[in-house]
């Protein structure tokens, strides 16, 4: 059963006077459990398809649902509520907060929600994905003596907090070299086998693209071809 489902989506800006078509009608259907990337080279439509899903952006035309629920239904508060709990948020540019260090980076999310966990089970919780990102060591430490690499595991970490059931990375690999790019997507594919959430991530990276088991390739603003399992689901 899909957890995300596009229909029809289409999304148009206006350039001066003149409306610029960013998606022009994209049916996309993302399993629970997914490891999914959406590929295609700039201008193809993938920022605006993840802010869509992230419910930063709104379709122009057609329907986003989140776990069967059409997200234009949703007033803000409910929207707030559903990123919070259910959606997860990697930037290639970290976005880290410079005064906190990494564990208080991570645990951040954790601060802004009414239903928090416990302290003991926040605390395991938080050194667990400490660990997992392989971190351990650096946890006292600030966001400018970590590496690209180092902040970009904090990120994960952190994107992770809540337990979100879907976890969206835009361009995640974009300012790291291939080496240490590959090693995120590959912690990235772990964390998705061990706790089955849900990865949806943009890249050009072909490289990076195949690491995904389900793949979407998009060119002008459309699906061009996709591939499950190494299996062609069809071009759309």
């Amino acid at each position: 059963m899909a957890i995300v489902k596009l229909t029809n989506v289409k999304k148009f800006y206006p350039l001066g006077k003149i409306q610029v078509e960013a998606v022009k009608g994209v049916d996309i259907a993302i399993e629970e459990g997914d490891f999914a990337s959406i590929a295609g080279p700039s201008g193809s439509g993938k920022t605006t398809i993840l802010n869509m899903i992230g419910c930063i952006d709104t379709p122009t035309e057609g329907t986003v649902e989140i776990d069967d629920t059409p997200t234009s239904g949703l007033n803000d508060k409910q929207i707030t509520s559903l990123r919070h709990q259910v959606i997860g948020f990697i930037f290639q540019s970290f976005n880290l907060i410079p005064v906190l260090n990494v564990y208080e980076n991570v645990e951040f999310p954790l601060l802004l929600g009414k239903e928090g966990m416990g302290k003991k089970e926040k605390q395991e919780w938080l050194d667990y994905l400490i660990e997992q990102v392989g971190l351990v060591e650096w946890s006292r430490h600030k966001p400018n003596e970590l590496s690209g690499g180092q902040r970009q595991r904090v990120a994960i970490a952190r994107a992770l907090a809540t337990k979100p059931r879907i976890v969206l990375a835009d361009e995640p690999t974009a300012n790291l070299d291939s080496r240490t790019g590959e090693a995120i997507i590959e912690l990235m594919k772990k964390i998705n086998r061990d706790q089955n959430t849900t990865f949806i991530f943009s890249t050009h990276d072909p490289s990076i693209v195949e690491i995904a088991d389900h793949i979407i390739h998009l060119h002008d603003g459309l699906v061009e071809s996709e591939h499950k399992n190494g299996i062609p689901v069809g071009a759309k």
